[in-house]
């Protein structure tokens, strides 16, 4: 048997295939897409898979503002805050949220799921949320995805 065949790749910046996909959040819900977003960005789908390098693919996400919450999550949850001043803590539902930036929501949702370090900040640029159905990076060629 030749075990030369079997080496491990492990991947870099320099070997790394990057690509475009689009999501259309309308009538998804927040959190199964949230989870197939970070995956997709963090390039687990992928066999070349390594876990110190950014080997994931950008993802346009497009209608947020139509992305749906299962049970009573739309009044009861809250996003807090901190503005770093005393008294400063600051509550937020995801309605008043939905209203007032809709594509935040996602953004908060993935940004939960990704790695808290200096990768996981790295990889969260590789997102761009979109409220409305367009979105200005057609130059790239993304490719649509339903998950």
């Amino acid at each position: 048997m030749n075990t030369l065949s079997y080496k491990t790749v492990s991947a870099n910046k320099n070997t790394v295939n990057k690509e475009w996909i689009v999501v259309d959040a309308e009538g998804e819900i927040l959190g199964r897409l949230a989870s197939e977003i970070a995956k997709v960005i963090r390039g687990k789908h992928k066999p070349t898979f390594t876990p110190h390098v950014d080997c994931g693919d950008n993802v346009i996400v497009i209608n947020a503002d139509k992305i749906r919450l299962t049970g009573n999550k739309l009044g009861d949850k809250v996003y807090v805050r901190y503005t770093g001043y005393p008294g400063g803590q600051r509550f937020v539902s995801p309605k008043e949220l939905l209203a007032k930036h809709p594509e935040r929501i996602i953004e908060k949702a993935v940004r939960g799921m990704l790695p808290k370090n200096r990768l996981g900040r790295e990889l969260f640029r590789n997102l761009f949320v979109y409220a409305g159905s367009e979105h200005k990076h057609e130059a790239q060629n993304p490719k649509p995805v339903k998950f």
